[in-house]
């Protein structure tokens, strides 16, 4: 049985769009199930149209188009003459701001120069360095339960070990844990704009007093980089410098904590596949990669700029368009039974985004993916889901367990 929470949605659809190719689509903001959503509502997703409009496919309750199939979206990702990646998560607009997410809001060719003044700052041996403090960070939170024989997961461990290593990176307090949680939530996770609202202007206040105390004395870390960072020989603009921070926000909180969730969630499911990898922690990475396609959480968008025929419908100046990478990874003409969770798959996944958009911070995601299972396997026996437990998953933008409630020791 599934039991959803539907937010109100707008219904105009515009007269180029064929009746026929307006269907329903389970993903919308805040919606909620008490099923996995991975093991019937994704899956009929993926075995239906390559191309459809549905209403309330934006957050902000607007109709689009989804295209599932995974070269569709990558030829959408790499296509920046006929769609614009500008304003598409509409958090400034919200507030009367004009400052877009750097680098995943701009286009090229503003788009190519941020993102090589932000890839040294993310790169793979930059991230490798700091494996002791993100494994610390990890054990720090798995010490608190490991002997206790359970463990609410999302709460104790999902949510506060990003957040934690966030706020080492950025060089800001770990005290202020809580509040960036709470912020975090009602950004994307609350049905209500006026809720988004109030949380985005909160961040940008915290985020805007940062910069200024780090561009009086700045130190060693990103809100250091971003206060003093020079673009062909000019300083960051204000707008700049808080899109940028505002992306670290997002990026490097949420879709680390869904990932979590999503992967242990996986494991505690089925655990031939949990004895595996504590047989042999070297599959943990090759096993990371398959569950980042087979449980990809993630739906961004883009606004059509230019008439364009993708899948054989036509989109429009003004069409907005749905990147779902839940839907690419399940693509049966990508995929052999896309469907199954096979660890030693070694995917070529598009979790990540695809071309000049691809993450900028995939090389930390992973870092944090791979620490929190090498450090909770090796701490902590087998675990399973609590019996009896309803676990709600929120369904769009970000497929999340709010809860995963764990249990391991005697059964």
């Amino acid at each position: 049985m599934s039991a959803t929470v539907e937010a109100g949605t707008r219904s105009a659809i515009p007269s180029h769009v064929p009746p026929e190719l307006v269907r329903h689509y389970p993903l919308k903001v805040s919606d909620k199930t008490t099923e996995n959503p991975f093991d019937r509502i994704i899956p009929e997703i993926a075995a239906g149209p390559i191309a459809f409009y549905a209403e309330g496919v934006l957050p902000t309750g607007d109709p689009g188009w989804v295209f599932r199939r995974s070269d569709d979206l990558r030829a959408i990702f790499k296509d920046s003459e006929s769609f614009t990646a500008r304003g598409w998560s509409s958090f400034s607009g919200l507030i009367g701001d004009s400052w877009y997410q750097v680098p995943v809001e701009y286009d090229p060719p503003e788009h190519t120069a941020l993102r090589a003044l932000l890839n040294p700052l993310l790169a793979p041996q930059r991230m490798a360095a700091l494996d002791g403090k993100v494994r610390a960070y990890a054990l720090s939170y798995i010490d608190k339960f490991k002997d206790r024989g359970s463990c609410e997961f999302m709460s104790e461990f999902a949510f506060k070990f990003p957040i934690a290593v966030f706020l080492e990176l950025m060089g800001l307090p770990q005290e202020d844990v809580e509040q960036l949680l709470a912020w975090e939530m009602n950004l994307l996770h609350q049905p209500q704009v006026s809720e988004i609202a109030n949380a985005t202007r909160s961040v940008r206040d915290y985020l805007v007093e940062k910069l200024a105390a780090a561009a009086k004395n700045p130190k060693d870390d990103f809100i250091g980089f971003i206060a003093t960072a020079k673009l062909d020989d000019r300083a960051l603009s204000q707008d700049e410098k808080i899109g940028m921070a505002f992306n670290f926000y997002t990026g490097g909180l949420d879709t680390i904590s869904t990932n979590l969730g999503l992967q242990f969630r996986h494991l505690a499911e089925n655990g031939e596949h949990q004895a595996l990898l504590r047989a042999d922690p070297s599959k943990i990475v090759l096993a990371t990669e398959e569950m980042l396609r087979a449980y990809a959480a993630v739906t961004t968008f883009r606004i059509c700029v230019k008439q364009v025929e993708i899948a054989g419908v036509t989109v429009m100046p003004g069409d907005r368009v749905a990147m779902s990478t839940t839907l690419a990874n399940r693509d049966e003409a990508k995929y052999d039974s896309p469907n199954e969770v096979r660890l030693d798959r070694a995917p070529s996944h598009d979790s990540f985004a695809h071309g000049p958009h691809r993450c900028v911070g995939m090389h930390l995601a992973r870092r944090e993916l791979h620490v929190a299972l090498e450090e909770f396997l090796r701490h902590v026996p087998q675990f399973r889901i609590e019996p009896g437990a309803v676990i709600v998953s929120t369904l769009g933008p970000i497929i999340q367990p709010e809860t995963l409630p764990l249990i391991w020791g005697k059964a």
